[in-house]
């Protein structure tokens, strides 16, 4: 959420950086200048009718003393004209300000002066390339007709049966892969990048979703699971939601330990995929339920776009181990979340689809969501507290490196080789193990 003294005191300013998002209605921040403009006149009002009241006390004094009883009379209606002014201008001011915050929380986050700009991908700025793609002396599958197709281990008619479409049921080596590459993603995060590791309630409230920023803007994308009369849970749409909220209503001190702090989680992610109909419909690619292993990083505020960049290597060192080929690419103005203001993605070469693909999303959020959800810190004791600078990025999406891995390490014969790093998790140097390869599910 945007600070309101800020559009208050740069409006131009504001709607300059604004208008980079093409996708933002400026009447938005037209009423949020209006809302301000009549609030402060209300609290300009309020505070000379509080001040003339205190006068007026001081002079019922003398009038209730030496005045007339047509004076005293007087005396009382102008007290209490003023005094029902007074609750008018307090109540309108309290509509206002409950208006002012429904508007903020609707306004999308300042974009970062030195991100392009554009309305969307292609106007993204590739900043580096990892590797070369795989070279291979036969056509490349992709990862349906490897593990679905010839080991029949994905199985999406069964998940339809279950679930509906968008959902996979995995068997065997497919889904050992996606249980090794949760604990292996983990494993490095937590001892070589010094993450604390978290597990976290997979249902959160309204106000979890609405301090990271995924409410109300992005409503129609969440799974709402109504739970009493007046209570509302959610499905988590990924762990950056319950691990940035850890810190939700705090001010943390110095006891808590130098900033940055660091978290990460492998949990589901539940997505409605509402704005997403008709895309990536074969595979495992874009499903309402995957996993992913999430990064959540707090900052001082001076360290921010430092700790973004701290926070993409982290990520890239996982795509690294596995001996994947990838890019890394700053995204424009228009093709970034409303709530960050800088984002890299990394996206990962798929032969079967001959194309990059998004598999990790690395944001800063400036103190965007600190405000939302009231997440400040001190530097030292009794220092004056400040709101904190949030980041996250996905460290990785757990099913696309499953695809990535399968397409980028396939073999003539319809094996993958399983990159050294991941084979004590995996138990084999390739897959479809001995005995299990093809043999698919019992009763298949």
């Amino acid at each position: 959420m945007l600070d309101h003294r800020t559009i208050a005191e740069d409006p131009e300013g504001t709607r300059r950086r604004l208008a980079r998002r093409p996708s933002f209605d400026p009447a938005q921040l037209e009423r949020v200048l209006q809302v301000l403009s009549e609030r402060s006149r209300c609290l300009t009002e309020t505070q000379a009718l509080q001040a003339e009241r205190n006068q007026q006390n001081k002079a019922m004094k003398a009038v209730f003393q030496k005045g007339t009883d047509a004076e005293k009379a007087e005396a009382r209606a102008a007290q209490k004209a003023s005094s029902e002014r007074v609750k008018a201008l307090e109540e309108r001011a309290s509509e206002l300000e409950a208006e002012l915050h429904g508007l903020l929380l609707a306004i999308p986050n300042l974009p970062a002066d030195d991100i392009p700009d554009g309305a969307d991908e292609s106007a993204n700025r590739v900043v580096r390339t990892v590797g070369e793609p795989p070279q291979f002396e036969f056509e490349p599958k992709d990862h349906v007709a490897l593990a679905s197709e010839g080991w029949k281990q994905l199985d999406f008619e069964r998940a339809a049966k279950l679930a509906g479409s968008r959902f996979s049921v995995l068997f065997d080596d497919m889904a050992r892969l996606e249980r090794a590459l949760a604990h292996f993603m983990l494993d490095v995060h937590v001892r070589e990048h010094g993450y604390r590791e978290v597990s976290v309630p997979f249902l959160v409230n309204t106000d979890a979703l609405t301090g990271t920023g995924q409410l109300p803007k992005f409503e129609a994308d969440q799974f709402k699971v109504p739970f009493t009369e007046h209570t509302d849970y959610w499905l988590i749409p990924t762990a950056e939601v319950p691990l940035t909220n850890l810190y939700a209503d705090t001010i943390l001190e110095p006891a808590d330990g130098a900033l940055p702090h660091g978290f990460c989680a492998h949990t589901p992610c539940f997505r409605k995929e509402a704005g997403a109909a008709g895309r990536d419909t074969r595979g495992i690619l874009r499903q309402h339920q995957f996993h992913k292993v999430e990064l959540v990083r707090f900052a001082e505020p001076e360290n921010g776009p430092a700790e973004l960049e701290h926070l993409v290597g982290h990520a890239e060192a996982i795509l690294q181990k596995l001996e994947l080929h990838y890019r890394v690419s700053l995204l424009c103005a228009g093709d970034m979340s409303a709530n960050a203001a800088k984002c890299y993605d990394l996206e990962v070469w798929l032969p079967g689809q001959s194309a990059y693909r998004e598999i990790s999303s690395c944001s800063w959020f400036g103190d965007y969501q600190a405000r939302r959800a009231k997440i400040r810190y001190r530097s030292e004791a009794k220092a004056k507290p400040r709101l904190v600078h949030t980041l996250n990025g996905s460290g990785l999406a757990v099913g696309r490196t499953a695809i990535a891995l399968l397409e980028q390490h396939q073999r003539r014969d319809g094996t993958v080789r399983v990159p050294e790093a991941l084979q004590p998790y995996v138990g084999a140097d390739q897959m479809p193990g001995p005995g299990v390869g093809g043999s698919g599910p019992a009763g298949s």
